[in-house]
């Protein structure tokens, strides 16, 4: 067992949690933040997706003992007392779908407008398309969901 101490969500926690505990079991079993969401258990879905010190992570592919002072968003700290302009999006744009990838697909998609901006490129359909390859929607609605992510880089 080891303790682990990060800011998840603006929150400081702390736990003991055994040495193989992954990031996505720390967040649903021990903090309930369920929105992070655990499809194929393989970092090939990318349902777990979250942002560790402002970068996107598969949260089943990372230790939770290794992220010991990390500070991790989850979908349920994505927004800030109104929604973030990417669920917005997903919303106005019907990229929600069944809503099983949906928390992934709009950490992904916050991430990939940031990292665009941050290096001034565009973010066109086919970069969304490309960019989200790490996640799928067993839906098949990426039309709708690639719609979301250029509507919210738009806004954000």
């Amino acid at each position: 067992m080891t303790n682990v101490k990060m800011k998840v969500n603006g929150k400081e926690v702390s736990r003991e949690v055994p040495d193989e505990t992954l990031l996505s079991e720390f967040l649903r079993e021990q903090l309930r933040l369920t929105g992070t969401h655990i499809g194929c258990d393989t970092s090939q879905c990318g349902a777990c997706a979250v942002h560790v010190n402002g970068k996107v992570v598969k949260a089943c592919t990372a230790l939770a003992v290794s992220l010991d002072g990390a500070d991790v968003t989850t979908i349920e700290g994505l927004a800030n007392g109104e929604l973030h302009p990417m669920q917005v999006a997903f919303n106005d744009n019907h990229g929600l779908q069944c809503g099983f990838c949906t928390p992934g697909m709009i950490m992904a998609g916050v991430d990939m407008v940031n990292r665009y901006k941050a290096e001034g490129r565009d973010l066109t359909s086919d970069a969304i398309r490309h960019e989200l390859e790490g996640n799928i929607c067993r839906c098949t609605g990426y039309h709708n969901i690639v719609k979301s992510i250029e509507d919210a880089a738009a806004k954000m």
